[in-house]
């Protein structure tokens, strides 16, 4: 399973630990993940992902999931998450 966000995409990113004496050796950024069951209002389903915590706040602040995958940029997402918002565009789009 690869160290990544499934709604933003933020993955590790790399850089250097330096030392006082200004010396730079090779180190990982990894991304703050949690695994939740996040809920969608239109599908009336639970799922689990594996996200950040910034993505978490994310999807409290725009409303919850629905809101939050209807508004992402498709490309940011993986392709789990895509296939849920296709899901939840095709609900939407028949409710109305």
């Amino acid at each position: 399973m690869s160290r990544s966000c499934e709604l933003t995409g933020k993955g590790v990113q790399s850089g250097h630990n330096v030392s006082h004496a200004n010396n730079k050796t090779k180190r990982k950024f990894l991304p703050n993940l949690c695994s939740v069951t996040l809920i969608s209002d239109a599908l009336g389903q639970r799922f689990r992902l594996r996200v950040s915590a910034a993505a978490l706040r994310s999807v409290e602040h725009r409303g919850g999931l629905d809101a939050f995958l209807l508004k992402a940029d498709e490309n940011e997402l993986s392709m789990r998450a895509r296939l849920l918002r296709r899901q939840i565009v095709k609900k939407v789009a028949e409710a109305a």
